[in-house]
């Protein structure tokens, strides 16, 4: 059962040094409040989990959380580079950071393949891509029906994972609607999951037929914050804020000029911060 408590309390009671942890949100819905406020607490030693890691990510190899990253494209959506993972991976600053690389593919089926229970996730896969040769987790097994060769990868299996969503209700039930990329297989294949929205409700009306909702025994706490996607976009709410992912690419070129964001804007800073940054972005779909 889903329990209702503040951001601070959801993190500090689910995530603990050393935990393997999804932030999950395919460009859409992408859990940044709550990531902020795993920096706050200093989490540590982290395997930070994700299709296609963006400023979230960085922010968190950058104040050195991260012994090791599980993901699918390492990047800065529609920008470049990550670049205070690049330096983490390069440099080795603030600390070394192990890398695992898989394909978009690869990443799926391994949350589905978390979320169904399974030890592994079979499917066709990597054939003619050079990611085998770097990465010893990819290995290849015989169709015991066919004989054909396909990939197999270790399951995904979070400690915790962290989504954005839309909406509760009061029963503990999580509505998430638009872009849902893989964050339904990433809740259910950790073993905690904690979800921000931007509202609670009593019930779910008027919604699309292919929304997404999580029953409230899949979810450990619901913290509200609106805004928490921010600058990610969230259907029905607030737009992408294109701006902020084209300055990132400045603030984190410079290794001082990063720690000085930090400090501004995630150390210093609350989640009811967020309601404020997408008061201008804000929309109905």
């Amino acid at each position: 059962m889903a329990k209702f408590c503040s951001l601070a309390d959801a993190v500090a009671e689910n995530l603990s040094d050393g935990d393997s942890v999804a932030f999950e949100g395919f460009t859409h819905l992408i859990p940044h409040a709550a990531a902020h406020e795993a920096i706050r607490q200093g989490r540590k030693d982290l395997t930070l989990i994700r299709m296609t890691p963006d400023l979230i990510y960085d922010q968190m190899v950058g104040m050195g959380m991260a012994k090791k990253l599980v993901f699918s494209y390492l990047g800065n959506p529609g920008v470049g580079l990550l670049r205070r993972c690049r330096d983490a991976i390069e440099n080795g600053h603030p600390r070394t950071v192990e890398v695992e690389e898989h394909s978009h593919a690869g990443m799926a089926n391994a949350y589905e393949a978390g979320a169904a229970g399974l030890p592994f996730a079979v499917f066709r896969g990597y054939r003619g891509a050079g990611l085998a040769a770097v990465n010893p987790n990819i290995k290849s097994v015989a169709c015991p029906f066919t004989g054909e060769q396909l990939a197999a990868i270790p399951a995904l299996k979070p400690n915790v994972a962290f989504i954005h969503a839309q909406k509760a209700n009061r029963k503990g039930d999580v509505l998430v609607e638009g872009v849902i990329g893989i964050q339904k297989e990433a809740v259910l294949a950790a073993k905690r999951a904690v979800v921000t929205v931007e509202e609670v409700v009593e019930n779910f009306a008027d919604v699309h037929p292919n929304c997404c909702v999580l029953p409230n025994w899949t979810v450990a706490a619901i913290a509200m914050v609106p805004g928490g996607a921010h600058p990610s976009y969230a259907h029905g709410y607030y737009a992408r804020d294109n701006a902020a992912y084209l300055e990132w690419d400045k603030i984190a070129a410079d290794r001082e000029a990063f720690q000085a964001w930090m400090k501004q804007y995630v150390l210093k800073a609350a989640p009811e911060d967020f309601a404020g940054r997408v008061s201008h972005l804000r929309r109905a779909d």
